[in-house]
């Protein structure tokens, strides 16, 4: 039995909310495409598919799109590649659907940014839920105020992007572009694994000149910076044999 309005009012989302909601379906398969489009739409979604990654791409870029359902096995443009041009521009909510049950395979679409995993079958109940849950939780990170958007803080350390600073302490790091860079996408995805190659295409945006020791260096370098101890650090941490990730600590006002 698929979930009904009132279930969806259950998490704090009411027929007329949901309504103003634009969903994205990207999948191949046609008769999941149009089942996918049809219980959303019932749930009072506005409900956009696409049958390939290129065209779902193409809606993103034009459409205002609340939340992606990706397939990962797409023609032209696949799910996971798909999403890291996402990454590039937006913090748009995705799940992705996909036949791929295998734990790599998880850690990787949660490692360049998917916010949940679903792997086929699946139950129609179940989709619903995790997509009003994804909604939900964006929509009350979209309500907080202007200054929380522009300072990321955890521990000890305070980024403030409008400014392009980081302080540990309340005292200011002195920090080169790249390195900034590199941190601010690391804080911005807290606990998501990231490869060395992720985060260069992140932050150097080119594979052309693609080599581990650019990365290691620099993580290297802020770990100097900002750590108490380097050799063990409290936030830039190695997960071993895949790459780095941004360990939150309990936040502090700063400044």
């Amino acid at each position: 039995m698929f979930m009904t309005t009132s279930a969806i009012q259950q998490i704090k989302y009411t027929h007329r909310e949901v309504l103003f909601l634009n969903v994205l379906i990207a999948e191949d398969e046609k008769d999941i495409r149009n089942l996918l489009t049809l219980q959303l739409e019932q749930e009072g979604y506005s409900v956009f598919a696409a049958k390939d990654g290129l065209e779902a791409l193409e809606v993103i870029q034009n459409k205002a799109i609340d939340l992606a359902v990706l397939d990962v096995m797409m023609p032209r443009l696949d799910g996971f590649n798909l999403l890291r041009k996402i990454r590039q521009t937006s913090n748009l909510p995705v799940i992705f659907l996909t036949a791929r049950g295998d734990d790599m395979d998880k850690v990787l679409g949660l490692g360049i940014g998917a916010d949940d995993y679903l792997v086929k079958p699946f139950s129609m109940m179940e989709l619903l839920a995790r997509v009003g849950a994804q909604l939900r939780r964006n929509h009350e990170y979209s309500s907080l105020t202007p200054q929380a958007f522009s300072r990321i803080e955890s521990g000890n350390l305070c980024l403030d992007k409008d400014a392009c600073c980081v302080y540990k302490d309340e005292v200011l790091v002195e920090l080169n572009a790249k390195e900034y860079l590199l941190l601010k996408y690391l804080m911005e995805n807290p606990e998501r694994v990231f490869t060395k190659k992720q985060l260069y295409m992140a932050v150097w945006n080119e594979d052309v000149y693609y080599d581990d020791n650019t990365i290691m260096v620099h993580i290297s370098h802020l770990r100097t910076k900002l750590e108490t101890d380097p050799k063990n650090p409290d936030y830039i941490k190695t997960i071993r044999g895949i790459g780095y990730k941004f360990h939150k600590q309990v936040e502090s006002s700063l400044l």
